[in-house]
């Protein structure tokens, strides 16, 4: 057996000629020296394994709260938090429109934030709103219509301060127009996406601080001359104004208040203050474009669907449920055909205490079976178009089942409310129950349409509910509901306590009242709306409807009547103390 290769071994196209030149090129190449070989060919085949499986997904059981596969700019590396794997690539250099926009945002902050909330909040939203837009279309994104929706909605939110006084529904208007800005900001869609998505803005603030500031070094270092000619003519602007506008404000007193009324009035001692609005205004504008230029894609983490029951085992507990509801809803049917009479010779309670009895009760059932729908849908069958139908069919029902027992709560709270009288706690929970009633409504369609929109319908829902609750002015439908029932029953008379501690939006309601009681229940306000020195811009539009009110009829009286009114406005209720102590 010879050693040569058979003609069968070799390959087609060469010929012994062509390998015997091979060979003789292959020792020449040999002969030569040759380079060290990179350090990096010099890894360990457990280092080559590792990077060469670093792209795939780890082996054994997923995470439930993993990435949405094929989503642009991810980076699924093992030692990658979830974070960073949701997070785009880094931003374009900020853009001097986008500076300029966010130092208008601390400036305006520091002049204005500082007295109160009122139209203030409109003007700094403004050139933050432009500073998120010009980095957005620095980065290529474009204006969606869900994005549009969530924009507009924050800015109708912040007009709840402007309009009404009352500090309760103003801080609701304040926190969802923030969660509406940031929901602008990320384009959130799925459920988690849209509950984290709403506080994701808080995420931007470091790296947005960061991105600023290497923005302003890196444009700083090649345009010098530029940023002092801006600095410059800024500097010589603000001097021709203040000198020009001292002169033009000692000649006119016309003059002079109206530019005491238009500028913020700012003194050394409010310094700290100040810088603090300052700082809060640039992280809060800067943090704003950071995450339109480079939002977090929160719609990326996910939950895994619940393992699906058999037909039998998750359609029974809720068939018992709904015939649960359908007694409840029969048994209240009858006690509205029978009359509170039957109740009262029953269960010895009167109407008002048989409605207060089950409100929270109701409440509750209304906020529980929200829960069974949730927990119901992530074990459901997923077998096929049976198992929709079913689905769709046994919480459909539970669904109209619950919309009567929120009727029912609403109801008894009306029954409540026409025998004691209207308080912020009870307006309140009867709106926390309306809202409920909506998603109720919005699952039902959700079944019939697709769930696609939910989150966010039920997202906009709950913003237009704030919206409408600071809008109607909850503490004048207190003021106007108690004044209503005072004058159709003068005998049930009026709480002046509660009243009294009203905000101003409930002085056109309470200006109705007959003397003494008008005069006890504004006296308190009248002293704070009249004795207060704000600012157009920290002032609402009720505060100062409020106060013309009272300028053209003050109160009467130095507050001794006030003694013979018991707590429930009825006269001859008690008298003073021996010590003259005036609680109004």
């Amino acid at each position: 057996m010879s050693d040569q290769p058979s003609e069968a071994s070799r390959p087609p196209e060469q010929s012994p000629e062509a390998g015997t030149q091979q060979q003789q090129q292959q020792q020449q190449q040999q002969q030569k020296p040759q380079p060290p070989a990179p350090a990096a060919t010099a890894v360990p085949d457990q280092a080559v394994r590792t990077t060469a499986t670093a792209g795939a997904p780890p082996a054994g059981p997923g995470n439930p709260w993993q990435y949405g596969a094929g989503a642009p700019g991810a980076r699924n590396s093992p030692g990658d938090g979830v974070t960073a794997r949701l997070r785009p690539p880094a931003p374009p250099l900020i853009r001097p429109a986008v500076l300029w926009s966010v130092l208008a945002t601390a400036v305006v902050s520091a002049l204005f934030l500082g007295d109160g909330l009122g139209v203030n909040l409109l003007i700094v939203a403004v050139p933050a709103a432009l500073a998120a837009f010009f980095a957005a279309r620095s980065a290529g994104r474009r204006l969606r219509p869900w994005t549009a929706t969530w924009a507009v909605g924050g800015l109708a939110l912040l007009a709840v301060p402007a309009l009404r006084d009352a500090g309760w529904p103003t801080f609701l208007a304040v926190v969802s127009a923030f969660a509406l800005g940031s929901l602008a900001l990320h384009g959130s869609r799925s459920w988690l996406g849209v509950l984290i998505g709403s506080l994701g803005l808080f995420d931007s603030v470091v790296p947005g601080i960061i991105w600023g500031v290497r923005g302003i070094r890196a444009r700083a270092d090649g345009s010098r001359a530029r940023w002092g000619a801006g600095l410059r003519t800024t500097a010589v602007a603000v001097v021709l104004l203040v000198v020009f506008g001292t002169l033009f404000a000692s000649a006119d007193a016309a003059f002079a208040d109206l530019l005491g009324d238009l500028m913020p009035d700012v003194s050394l001692g409010e310094g700290p203050w100040r810088i603090f609005l300052f700082a809060l205004g640039l992280a809060g504008a800067l943090a704003a474009a950071y995450a339109a230029a480079a939002p977090v894609r929160w719609d990326g983490i996910t939950v895994s669907s619940g393992k699906p029951r058999g037909r039998v085992e998750w359609a029974l507990p809720l068939i018992v449920l709904n015939l649960l509801f359908a007694a409840f809803i029969a048994l209240q049917l009858v006690v509205l055909l029978g009359g509170y009479e039957k109740v009262r010779a029953e269960t010895g309670l009167d109407h008002a205490e048989y409605a207060r009895q089950g409100f929270w009760q109701l409440l509750w059932a209304t906020l529980l079976t929200l829960l069974v729908i949730a927990l119901a849908l992530r074990w459901a069958p997923r077998g096929g178009s049976r198992d929709r139908t079913l689905v769709r069919a046994v919480l459909g029902t539970l669904c109209v089942l619950t919309l009567v027992v929120v009727a029912s709560a609403l109801r008894r709270m009306d029954l409540y409310v026409d025998e004691y009288g209207l308080t912020r706690l009870r307006i309140s929970v009867a709106a926390m129950e309306l809202w409920l009633g909506v998603v109720l409504v919005l699952i039902l369609a959700a079944g019939v349409f697709g769930a696609r929109f939910l989150p966010r319908a039920i997202a906009v829902s709950a913003a237009a509910g704030v919206l409408a609750f600071g809008l109607l002015s909850p503490d004048g439908l207190i003021a106007e509901q108690n004044v209503q029932r005072f004058e159709a029953r003068e005998s049930a008379g009026i709480d002046i306590d509660y009243v009294k501690d009203l905000s101003a939006d409930a002085v056109p309601a309470l200006d109705r009242l007959p003397e003494p009681e008008r005069s006890c229940a504004l006296r308190i306000i009248q002293r704070e709306v009249l004795h207060t020195d704000t600012p157009w811009y920290a002032t609402s539009w009720g505060e100062a409807r409020a106060k013309g009110i009272l300028e053209k009829r003050p109160v009467q009286g130095d507050g001794r009547d006030c003694y013979r009114l018991g707590t429930d406005g009825v006269r001859d209720g008690y008298e003073p103390d021996d010590d003259g102590y005036d609680p109004y």
